[in-house]
C-alpha cells in the first residue's frame, strides 16, 4: 500500500481503535494505532501520516496539549481531536486546521469526513 493515505489513531480505547482500523482499512488506507501519547508521538515521527486522530485523555498525558506543536511540525497533516469529554480547545493553534470529534461518534460521522 505504498501510495495509500496513512492514518494514525492515538487512543487508549482499544476497541475503538480496532473498529476505526477496520473501517479505514476497508477503504484502502494504511492504518496504524498507538494506545499512549508517547507511542503516538513516536509513530507520528516515524510514519509521517496524512491524517491523525488524537484522543485527549491518554494514560500518559493530554494529547490535545500537543496539537499546536504537531500542527507546526507537520503542516500538511489533517488533525482530528477526539474526546468523550469537553476539554478546552488548544490555544495558539489554527483552528481551521483541526477538527473536533466528540465520542461516541458514528459510522455516518466517519463517512462525512470524506476519507
Amino acid at each position: 500500500m505504498g501510495s495509500a493515505k496513512k492514518i494514525l489513531i492515538v487512543d487508549d480505547e482499544e476497541d475503538l481503535c480496532l473498529l476505526m482500523k477496520i473501517y479505514f482499512s476497508r477503504k484502502q488506507y494504511d492504518v496504524s494505532i498507538a494506545n499512549t501519547l508517547q507511542e503516538g508521538l513516536a509513530k507520528l515521527e516515524s510514519l509521517q501520516p496524512d491524517v491523525l486522530f488524537l484522543d485527549n485523555n491518554l494514560p500518559d498525558g493530554l494529547g490535545w496539549d500537543y496539537a499546536p506543536e504537531i500542527l507546526d511540525k507537520y503542516p500538511d497533516l489533517e488533525l482530528h481531536l477526539i474526546s468523550a469529554f469537553h476539554p478546552n480547545i488548544p490555544q495558539n493553534v489554527d483552528r481551521a486546521r483541526l477538527k473536533i470529534m466528540e465520542k461516541p461518534f458514528t459510522q455516518k460521522q466517519l463517512n462525512e469526513l470524506g476519507y
